[in-house]
C-alpha cells in the first residue's frame, strides 16, 4: 500500500495531516491513500501555478508540442502497469483501461499538433476611416490568442486517467493547471504528474491535488487566484461550480452527465443493434455519462428487439475486473 501526498510544483508536498483511504471497488480492500487537502494546500498549488505561470506563458508552441510528445511515449511506455492501476481503482477491465490510455496518448500527441497550429479567427478593418484621418486609412482589428492563466481541472471517477490526459489540452495552449481526481479514483492521475515531471515539464505547470470533491471543489471554484475552472461531473455539482466562480468572474467548462437515447426503427439489423444497445449500457459498469440509458423502439419490432436484447444481456457477466471474460470490454 502505497500513501500518496498532492504532487505540487515538481513534487509530493502536503500541509494536511489528514489521509484518506483509497478502495479498490471490486474487493473493497485498501490500496493506497491519499492526502485530504486542507486550505494551505489549495494556496499553495495556486501560487505555484502562479508562480510557473509567469514563463510557461512565454513558452513556444514547439516548446510545449515536445514536451506533451515526451509525455505521451512515457505514458505508452508504462501503459501497462497504468492500466492495471486503474483496472484496480476503478473497477474496469483491465483491457478497458487499457483502452482509455490509448485513447489518451492519443489526445496528448494531438494537443502536440494542435497547438501549433492555432490561428487568429479574425483579422480585418472595422473602424471608419474619419477615425483615422491621419493616415487616411482604415483602422486594423485583430484576434489574438493569449493563455487565461491557471486552470483548476475536476475530473470524474469513471475515466480518471483519460479525463485527466483530456484537461491537459490547457497546458499545450500555454496554461499552468491544478488537477483534482475523485478521491475515489485519484492514483492514475498522481502518476501522470509523476511522469510530467519526468518528461521536463517545469515545476508547477502540471499539480495535482487529492481530497474530498466537495470541499476541495468549493475552494478551487471560488479561489480569486484561479482564473478558470473546469468541470466533468454531475448536473448539480456543475450549477454549484458556477455559482461559486461568478462571485470572480472566472471562465468555466462544464462537461456534465447525460441521460442518452438509443434509437432502433424498424428496418435496423436487429440483432446487431440489440448488442450495441446492452454494450452501450453496460460497458464500465453503465458508468458513463453517454451510456444508452434510455431505448426506443419503434413499435412494429419491439417485442422481437426486446428478446434479443433479453438474450444478449444474459451474456454479461460480473465478477473480477482482471479477468475479461467476467466483464465487458472493447
Amino acid at each position: 500500500m502505497k500513501r500518496w501526498t498532492n504532487y505540487i510544483n515538481g513534487g509530493l508536498s502536503a500541509s494536511s495531516e489528514i489521509f484518506l483511504d483509497v478502495i479498490n471497488p471490486f474487493t473493497e480492500r485498501k490500496i493506497a491513500e491519499v492526502v485530504d487537502s486542507n486550505t494551505k494546500d489549495v494556496d499553495y498549488a495556486v501560487n505555484a501555478a502562479k508562480k510557473a505561470f509567469e514563463n510557461w506563458k512565454r513558452t513556444t508552441p514547439a516548446e510545449r508540442a515536445g514536451l506533451f510528445l515526451k509525455l505521451a511515449d512515457l505514458i505508452e511506455k508504462d501503459k501497462y502497469r497504468l492500466a492495471k492501476l486503474e483496472s484496480e481503482n476503478q473497477g474496469k477491465t483491465v483491457s478497458l483501461a487499457m483502452a482509455d490510455i490509448e485513447f489518451g496518448i492519443d489526445n496528448l500527441r494531438f494537443f502536440a499538433g494542435a497547438c501549433r497550429t492555432l490561428t487568429s479567427t479574425v483579422s480585418g478593418d472595422y473602424i471608419d476611416e474619419h477615425l483615422n484621418k491621419k493616415h487616411d486609412t482604415l483602422g486594423t482589428s485583430i484576434t489574438r490568442r493569449e493563455p487565461i492563466g491557471i486552470v483548476a481541472a475536476i475530473t470524474p471517477w469513471n475515466y480518471p486517467i483519460m479525463v485527466a490526459c483530456w484537461k491537459l489540452a490547457a497546458v499545450a495552449v500555454g496554461n499552468t493547471i491544478i488537477l483534482k481526481p475523485s478521491s475515489s479514483t485519484p492514483l492514475t492521475t498522481l502518476e501522470i504528474a509523476v511522469l510530467a515531471e519526468k518528461a521536463g515539464f517545469p515545476p508547477g505547470v502540471i499539480n495535482v491535488l487529492t481530497g474530498k470533491g466537495e470541499k476541495i471543489g468549493r475552494l478551487l471554484a471560488s479561489h480569486p487566484g484561479i482564473d478558470m475552472i473546469s468541470l466533468t461531473g454531475s448536473t448539480e455539482t456543475g450549477k454549484e461550480i458556477m455559482k461559486l466562480a461568478s462571485l470572480n468572474l472566472k471562465k468555466i467548462h462544464l462537461e456534465l452527465g447525460g441521460k442518452a437515447p438509443f434509437i432502433v426503427f424498424e428496418d435496423a439489423q436487429l440483432y446487431r443493434a440489440a448488442r450495441f444497445a446492452v454494450e452501450g449500457s453496460a460497458i464500465n459498469s453503465g458508468q458513463d455519462c453517454t451510456a444508452a440509458a434510455r431505448i426506443y423502439v419503434q413499435e412494429k419490432v419491439y417485442e422481437k428487439f426486446l428478446q434479443l436484447v433479453k438474450k444478449e444481456a444474459s451474456k454479461v457477466k460480473v465478477g473480477d475486473p482482471r479477468k475479461k471474460q467476467h466483464a465487458l470490454a472493447p
